[in-house]
């Protein structure tokens, strides 16, 4: 947040497209549409948008009360995974003529058109509204130079031939717009595909995210797009192979290979509990292998390198590394609050997938299921070129 924000003149400046005010937050909704909106920034200003909550529409608070849960309320926009791609927003307490206000602040997204529901929000001037397609179009052309994720970026050698479009069409399409919008779209499907930045829409070649979630052979553009998983009968590398697989193929087609192995190589012991009673114990929980591994997946870099994902599943522990050192604002001393996309766009596609309930709070769960369970926490090595976190057996 800038500190230089002039909240009094925010307020009132009844005729500016980048404010709403808002007398209470009770309809959380409205505001992140506002959010979307925002976010979208369809008028091109390039500058923030802002949401005054507890001002009413003549620029004059109403004294709401101003609480830690209502702050927590606010920003929970930007991680509870309604909101696609997650918008870059701050929240803090203000004040307009003395009255405590909550402050939203969002800056424009770096890959329009952001959804809320799988609807997308603008706003000109004092409309807002949906986004008509013609919006949406230019929204989905909209870059901003130097900026671009790599998976935004167009994958320059493939073509639209190259992707499963039947796929996008039955699987994606559906959980990623809303019913009612797309019960009226007619348009193209590179259009669609544009608008969700699987396509480039000036080249008409498909992105890179594209190529990842719809291609029918990701590995032909991205060799190292797939996961290595191998099984050591012992504690070291040297030690014998139990078993081994590359789980390749689009990002969904990995994710439920995934959700059909890692269960199966739980080892689960029958121990005393109080009494006479006995209860089965696993020697890691499920939820937490599973978060750390779909975490690596959804952070890993796939510039400059060929290497997977790699599980490797020993006696006493089990290694999860992801190509890439951490990104963006994340920092050793910060990573487990502090969450930042490499991949905005596989992140969304993994939150419409189902595969993420609420962005930043992964490595939190499986911290929580390992002490449930009595596993120690789970260790992680940051380094330039990988992110190597291994848990372990309980002791």
């Amino acid at each position: 947040m800038a500190e230089a924000v002039d909240v009094e003149g925010l307020a009132a400046d009844l005729e500016s497209d980048r404010v709403e005010r808002k007398e209470s937050a009770s309809s959380a909704d409205e505001i992140r549409r506002a959010i979307c909106a925002f976010a979208n920034d369809l008028p091109g200003h390039g500058a923030p948008g802002y949401i005054l909550v507890g001002v009413n529409d003549k620029g004059r608070p109403i004294s709401l009360a101003i609480t830690d849960n209502l702050l927590k309320t606010l920003a929970d926009a930007r991680s509870d995974g309604n909101t696609l791609p997650p918008p870059r927003l701050s929240v803090r307490k203000a004040s307009v003529r003395g009255v405590p206000i909550a402050l939203v602040e969002v800056q424009p997204s770096d890959s329009p058109p952001v959804r809320f529901k799988g609807q997308v929000w603008v706003r000109v001037g004092p409309r807002r509204g949906l986004a008509t397609a013609e919006e949406e179009r230019r929204l989905a052309e909209r870059t901003i130079a130097g900026t671009r994720t790599f998976d935004v970026r167009p994958c320059v050698d493939a073509t639209l031939d190259d992707l499963i479009l039947a796929s996008f069409q039955a699987d994606y399409l559906p959980r990623a717009v809303d019913a009612a919008v797309l019960a009226e779209n007619r348009r193209p499907v590179e259009d669609q595909l544009a608008s969700l930045r699987f396509c480039d829409p000036r080249r008409r070649v498909p992105t890179n995210a594209g190529v990842l979630l719809l291609g029918q052979d990701p590995l032909v553009w991205l060799p190292g797009a797939y996961v290595q998983f191998v099984r050591y009968a012992g504690v070291t590398l040297a030690d014998p192979v139990s078993s081994q697989m590359a789980i390749t193929g689009t990002l969904l087609t990995q994710l439920r290979q995934l959700d059909q192995l890692l269960p199966i190589q739980i080892q689960t012991a029958r121990v005393p509990a109080e009494g006479l009673r006995h209860e089965d114990k696993p020697d890691f929980p499920i939820a937490a292998v599973r978060e750390l591994v779909l975490n690596a997946v959804m952070h890993r870099t796939y510039e400059g390198t060929s290497t997977p994902v790699r599980i490797n599943w020993f006696a006493d522990r089990v290694e999860i590394l992801s190509p890439g050192g951490l990104y963006g604002q994340v920092t050793p001393e910060n990573f487990e609050r502090v969450s930042d996309y490499r991949n905005p766009v596989v992140a969304e596609a993994m939150k419409v997938l189902g595969y993420v309930e609420k962005f930043g709070a992964g490595i939190a769960r499986a911290q929580a299921a390992l002490r449930s369970n009595a596993n120690p926490s789970p260790a992680f090595e940051f380094h330039p070129t990988h992110v190597l976190v291994t848990i372990r057996r309980p002791r």
